[in-house]
């Protein structure tokens, strides 16, 4: 049956959110606000996010048994393999994880949680469906064949890309995709850990980067749902049960905070390790990317046979020091043993977490400083099994500059909070000396790789990922070094460059005659066009880009001397031009780019009941404004208004009012007119948009 006119029309009323919410609409009496609507999101995404936790603990544990038998820890069959079965098992394991990689989602390579970063900072939140499939069997053939990671990076992914889906399914904003985004990423942390709490506050410090209200509240929500879910299919247990420890004396706050100083440098050297093994794998362009990792497995399998304790996620190891079975050197031997393994199987092209092995590495180092402290020391002191937790935290902390996330963890994962103090130390000062050293965390460090930097922005992070070469004009506009003026007036009739580039016998670039150095000669064009030539007229220093440049670069070199045009020369040391990059170009790139990433969207929703201009800094002296359109801009096609000549501004992106009917986000084109209402998003310098602004007064 048809539904009643009343019920279309307000059907095709609804907000984003749609189809779920429309759905709601019809079959209940009920309007449920945007909020309401979020938590029953977030309630599904903790469901598929506990069950998904649960499917992938139970696909690692079958690949494990498949791979190594059914009988005993993961350390006793690591052990009693042969030694062939130890290095054939991570190889075969490996050209699993390479074919899944090349063939299905090359997001699945690593330890997963900086795609999601960058899924929330770049893409709108989106992530592919297909991640969480290809995420979820590359993992866990990787941990379950012996692969030195961890299952809760995996696991992130997973979520996330499972919030993510779903959001888009349901066709939601942006800002609430991210909030999704988060949700899954805490429904992973809460059910691998059954720890609800860590959960929502890893969402929030490292995935979605702030703790908003609405955002958070959604976040709590799913991962307390995906608790329940793992706690009724797995049970009520913590990670790791240990001996009852607390603090002996007040004296061990210093043990501990001497400990949060060596686990913040020990995470400095995991991360400088683990970049140097990711760096010589992009090297390596000889061997096939779905190759790299089978030698990664079987190198892995061969230091297995020394260290069977690395392979794996490790969980044993870490109960035995946590239970102060292991003695110092096997610790110390240990420490850098994971650290190595580690590395090695992320940067041949694994596929797993981080988050275990920090656990096993502080695990290590912790049980070190206190079997020391205890010989060395004269104050009485904990079991080092009590630093062993401590330093567990500490490493976390350290490593992913998430100090809240770690403490959190740590008590619900142990469920003691005696040694709360010495965690809190620990973890702030291990935090700080791994930032002191160390900018990037080991999350940030693999975006920074690409250009991407979460601490400057996401307008800078648009020109950071962009290079020269993808819009650089191959035609090029060069004339010899001894040119006369009257040339030169020639060229600039006929060119549509605005700049000439001198060049030597070699065709090597010496200097750059501007458009406005030949008008400034007009006058005395009569007395010099015999006499003078390019050289004589020539600026020098010439700034230049290199074709693999990004254009954030570009965009410094052209407000250096406020040029329209730069010459573009090879990659290297040569010296010949080979094409141009022109302002204008840089400024299209940079909002066709930042169209797609949907960085308008979530600015617009920040600022939306806004009435004054906001600006934002980005490169270059320029600056990013979003302001109402101003009354003495409305009403005429923007060509006419002459901005860019007139004024050095740019229109990036307009927002149309509700009432126009319009789409919401529209591209200027030159026949564009601004209407009142609308909000438009200008580039240029900082006093040329206050003056454009300020006419509005006048």
């Amino acid at each position: 049956m048809a539904p009643e006119p009343e019920t279309r029309a307000r059907a095709t009323r609804t907000p984003p959110g749609g189809r779920f919410r429309g759905l709601f609409l019809r079959r209940i009496p009920l309007r449920l606000d945007e909020q309401t609507t979020m938590i029953l999101i977030a309630v599904v995404i903790g469901i598929f996010g506990g069950l998904g936790a649960y499917f992938f603990r139970w696909l690692i544990g079958s690949i494990e048994n498949l791979s190594w038998g059914a009988e005993g820890t993961s350390l006793e069959r690591f052990a009693r393999s042969p030694w062939y079965w130890r290095m054939a098992v991570p190889a075969a394991g490996g050209l699993l994880v390479g074919l899944i990689v090349k063939f299905l989602a090359p997001e699945a390579k690593g330890h997963g949680v900086p795609e999601v970063m960058n899924a929330v900072a770049r893409n709108g939140g989106v992530i592919r469906p297909i991640v969480a499939v290809a995420k979820s069997f590359a993992s866990a053939i990787s941990i379950g064949t012996g692969g030195s990671v961890g299952r809760e990076g995996p696991i992130v992914q997973i979520g996330s890309a499972l919030g993510s889906t779903l959001g888009r399914i349901l066709r939601l904003s942006t800002r609430r995709i991210r909030t999704c985004v988060g949700c899954g990423a805490a429904a992973g942390i809460a059910a691998t850990f059954n720890a609800p709490i860590a959960g929502a506050f890893f969402a929030g410090e490292v995935i979605l980067g702030g703790f908003a209200f609405g955002a958070f509240g959604s976040v709590v929500i799913s991962s307390v749902t995906a608790t329940v879910i793992a706690r009724s299919l797995l049970g009520d247990v913590p990670a790791f049960v240990i001996p009852a420890y607390s603090i002996v004396s007040p004296a061990e706050m210093l043990t501990y905070a001497a400990l949060g100083l060596l686990a913040g440098a020990g995470a400095v050297v995991f991360v400088q390790v683990l970049f140097w093994f990711e760096e010589l794998s992009d090297r390596l362009r000889t061997i096939p990317g779905f190759i790299q990792p089978v030698i990664g497995g079987a190198l892995i399998g061969a230091f297995g046979l020394l260290f069977p304790e690395v392979m794996g996620v490790g969980y044993d190891t870490i109960t035995d020091a946590l239970t102060a079975k292991l003695g110092l050197a096997m610790m110390v031997i240990l420490l850098f043993a994971k650290i190595f393994a580690t590395s090695l199987t992320l940067g041949s092209g694994g596929s797993g977490g981080v988050f275990a092995p920090s656990l096993f590495m502080g695990a290590a180092l912790g049980g070190a400083v206190g079997r020391i402290a205890q010989q060395i020391l004269p104050w009485s002191m904990a079991s080092p099994g009590a630093y062993a937790v401590v330093g567990m935290g500490a490493m976390v902390a350290a490593t992913t500059h998430a100090p809240i996330t770690a403490i959190l963890i740590i008590f619900e994962m142990t469920g003691d909070y005696r040694v709360i103090l010495g965690l809190m130390i620990s973890c702030i000062l291990g935090t700080l000396v791994a930032q002191r050293i160390r900018r990037e965390s080991i999350y940030t460090i693999k975006l920074s790789r690409r250009g991407i930097d979460l601490h400057a922005g996401q307008e800078v992070n648009v020109l950071r990922s962009l290079r020269v070469r993808d819009i650089a004009r191959r035609e090029v506009e060069t004339v010899p070094r001894h040119a006369s003026v009257e040339d030169l007036y020639r060229r600039m009739v006929d060119s549509r460059h605005y700049e000439f580039f001198v060049v030597d016998a070699n065709e090597d670039l010496q200097g750059v005659v501007s458009v406005d150095d030949l008008r400034h000669l007009l006058p005395h064009l009569e007395n010099l066009k015999r006499i003078t030539i390019a050289e004589d007229i020539m600026t020098r220093p010439v700034l230049f880009v290199r074709e693999e440049d990004t254009l954030d670069y570009a965009m410094h070199q052209l407000g250096k001397g406020n040029f329209e045009e730069l010459p573009v020369l090879p990659s290297g040391t040569s010296m010949r031009p080979i094409g141009t990059i022109q302002r204008h170009d840089v400024i299209k790139a940079y909002n066709k780019e930042i169209t797609r990433v949907d960085l308008p969207g979530s600015m617009s929703a920040s600022l939306h009941s806004a009435s004054r201009m906001r600006m934002w800094e980005t490169v270059g002296g320029y600056v990013l404004a979003q302001v109402e359109a101003p009354p003495h801009l409305c009403g005429r096609p923007l060509e006419s208004l002459r901005l860019r000549q007139e004024h050095g501004v740019q229109v990036i992106l307009i927002e149309r009012s509700a009432e126009s009917g319009d789409s919401r986000f529209t591209l200027p084109r030159r026949d564009t007119i601004l209407t009142p209402g609308d909000r438009v998003i200008l580039f240029g310098q900082r006093d040329s948009l206050r003056a454009l602004l300020q006419e509005t007064d006048r």
